[in-house]
């Protein structure tokens, strides 16, 4: 069976947990030899990627960065043309499951249905009421998501999460390890780095107010992303990362990075600090966990179930220099440390493609 999953906002590198889950699913569906297309509205993405083809999805008029209110108009303007477009590419896929990924950017909210193919919302965060009750009564035949903590705050806004699947995030390359003697080296010396994209939430700039400068490199990759909550956002973030990096020795400030750099970016840190006062799955911290690099975040969200012992979790009602003498703490533990890193690899393998690819045809089969 054909799998498409829907995502407006889906092209290559881009630095958020949806479209980095969507072509982990995809990659991890070919490995158990099932076959996927990804549908998406950003020009900018190629035709194929990973060998997975990419249809675009011309009926949807907007252009990024773009915002949620914006999006949300020109869904609703164009609900009609793009049920058509969908029909018309789903047929030619021979898709027999649709995933519609997020209830605004995956268009879940106008969920167009099709005879003989199921339809699946996931849910990666909750957002807006508004479009999380216009996609339910559309009444897919079922709901998904990363990890049971947005099962727990969809119950806390109201909504019966009760017969919802958690279908993980997953890694979309398996890396080696670092060995043992060249993780120690780094326990040492290594740098330790933060890497997000520009969104408030993601608690950089906070992160990077109260800093304690430790012996050793601080390197911070940011990136965008072609949404906002707000137009002009992300800019507000940067210049702030900016202004307060430049009164910081010792800190250096970098662009985004390509999904493929990812892995060894991380794999070369002593410690990843993920500075999330929100995450309802954690990519960073997983993909930090594949490569044996110890995790530091808050206690929020996902966060805890993912680490574990892979890291060190602190109190969210902590300020931010928490994090930095955590990671010090640690760094300075060579048992401890190694024992984390340890850990954080081996319960990265529970996140691998193929692995993940069952649970999800599971649920979409």
């Amino acid at each position: 069976m054909t799998i498409a999953f829907v995502l407006a906002s889906w092209r290559p590198d881009v630095p958020a947990g949806m479209e980095r889950a969507v072509i982990a699913h995809a990659v991890g569906l070919q490995q158990i030899n099932a076959e996927s297309v990804i549908v998406t509205a950003d020009p900018a993405a190629p035709p194929t990627y990973r060998n997975v083809p990419i249809e675009r999805l011309r009926s949807l008029d907007v252009q990024f960065p773009c915002d949620d209110a914006t999006l949300r108009a020109a869904t609703d303007a164009s609900a009609p043309a793009i049920g058509e477009e969908l029909a018309r590419l789903f047929r030619r896929r021979q898709v027999r499951a649709v995933v519609y990924v997020d209830a605004l950017w995956g268009l879940g909210r106008i969920m167009p249905t099709h005879p003989g193919i199921r339809t699946v919302l996931a849910a990666h965060v909750i957002g807006h009421d508004v479009d999380l009750q216009a996609a339910l009564a559309r009444r897919p035949d079922a709901v998904i998501a990363p990890s049971a903590t947005v099962l727990t705050e969809a119950a806390v806004r109201g909504y019966d999460s009760s017969s919802w699947s958690v279908v993980p995030n997953a890694l979309l390359t398996v890396p080696e390890p670092r060995p043992g003697s060249y993780r120690e080296h780094l326990r040492a010396s290594g740098p330790v780095r933060v890497l997000a994209r520009l969104g408030p939430e993601k608690g950089v700039a906070e992160l990077l107010e109260p800093i304690n400068v430790l012996d050793r490199p601080i390197e911070v990759a940011l990136a965008d992303a072609p949404f906002e909550l707000a137009a002009g956002g992300q800019e507000q973030v940067r210049r702030r990362c900016r202004a307060l990096v430049a009164e910081t020795p010792g800190v250096t400030l970098l662009p985004g990075l390509a999904w493929h750099e990812v892995p060894p970016w991380l794999a070369d840190a002593s410690v990843v600090i993920v500075p999330s006062r929100a995450e309802t799955f954690g990519l960073v911290a997983l993909e930090a966990m594949a490569v044996s690099t110890p995790v530091v975040a808050y206690d929020v969200g996902n966060l805890p179930h993912l680490i574990g012992d892979g890291g060190v979790i602190v109190s969210h009602r902590s300020r931010p220099d928490s994090l930095w003498r955590a990671a010090q703490h640690l760094l300075a533990d060579p048992i401890n440390y190694a024992a984390a890193s340890r850990a954080a690899y081996y319960r990265s393998r529970d996140y691998w493609p193929a692995l993940v690819a069952n649970q999800l045809l599971k649920v979409v089969s």
